[in-house]
């Protein structure tokens, strides 16, 4: 019997640990994360799926701990799996499994490496990204490539839809590519790092919106932190605007001046730093509310 260890977390940790228990390996444990009582768990739980397949799990603050380095090692796994576990996994960890250790990262390798990849390729405005297992070694997101998929990312999608379909390929990717893995044929292409880059973590203030930008820039800034994401914001006097969801608008003239907020025929309207102009199609706000009357009369500045 094949046996592995898997870390995981989010929906991509539970559709992946799903492929693995439908395909017959013995997971041996399932290392995860306690939830954040100050973060909004909008996402399903390996925790849960794991009990109720009366697996065995731990939640360690430190996955490199000497305790966990001891109770993997005992276990003796033929592989180590990790689905969207939020913390790095050292060598010591890496070289446990007899055949191998590999992760599912949700972009197309060797681009957009490291952190909140389907984030950041929603912000940069790719068209396509995808879900990749490849082999981990000391390097984040850079060993050889066992199979990745691709899927679209449309001009108004936000990066939680993207995120939806980039867990349906990672099951796609790992059913697979697992028999391939067990039966010790499947082929590693190794990657071009020079290909791609890495990107760092993202924090809620990181979506502060510079109106010195384009009109495109900012629609897909707010496509890429939209909700359950903590949302893109700017700052009037005193009050916060969060906004969740913009449309260009191509073919409309700005109005003169700065970058600002103004609303007309029944919409808001916001023009940005290159002259184009966005529809604000829904906010919110913090400290405040947007008169439309007021903003009728003249244009806003932003702060």
């Amino acid at each position: 019997m094949t046996t592995a260890v898997v870390f995981a977390y989010h929906n991509v940790g539970v559709r992946c640990l799903s492929v693995l228990l439908d395909q017959g390996l013995q997971v041996a444990l399932v290392v995860t994360h306690r939830d954040n009582p100050n973060e909004t768990i909008w996402f399903d739980s390996v925790e849960e799926l794991a009990r109720s397949r009366d697996l065995p799990v731990i939640t360690p603050e430190d996955a490199n701990a000497p305790a966990v380095l001891a109770q993997i090692g005992a276990l003796a796994p033929d592989f180590l799996f990790s689905f969207y576990y939020r913390n790095m996994l050292g060598p010591e960890l890496l070289a446990l499994p007899r055949r191998g250790a590999y992760n599912m990262h949700g972009s197309l390798l060797p681009k957009y490496r490291g952190r909140v990849p389907v984030n950041w390729a929603v912000i940069m405005g790719e068209r396509e990204t995808g879900a990749t297992l490849h082999q981990m070694v000391a390097k984040p997101d850079a060993g050889g490539i066992v199979d990745q998929e691709a899927v679209r990312i449309g001009p108004e999608d936000t990066a939680a839809e993207v995120f939806g379909r980039v867990t349906a390929v990672a099951g796609r990717v790992l059913a697979r590519a697992l028999p391939g893995l067990i039966a010790g044929s499947a082929r590693i292409m190794p990657q071009d790092l020079s290909l791609g880059s890495y990107y760092g973590g993202r924090r809620p203030e990181d979506g502060r919106i510079e109106w010195a930008k384009s009109a495109r820039e900012l629609h897909n800034l707010v496509r890429g932190v939209a909700p359950p994401y903590p949302g893109a914001f700017t700052r009037i006097g005193a009050m916060t605007l969060r906004i969740l969801r913009t449309r260009l608008e191509p073919n409309r003239r700005p109005r003169s001046g700065a970058p600002g907020l103004y609303f007309e025929a029944g919409s808001f309207f916001a023009d940005c730093g290159d002259g184009k102009v966005l529809r604000i199609l829904e906010f919110d706000t913090q400290g405040g509310a947007l008169d439309p009357a007021a903003f009728g009369k003249e244009k806003i500045t932003f702060a």
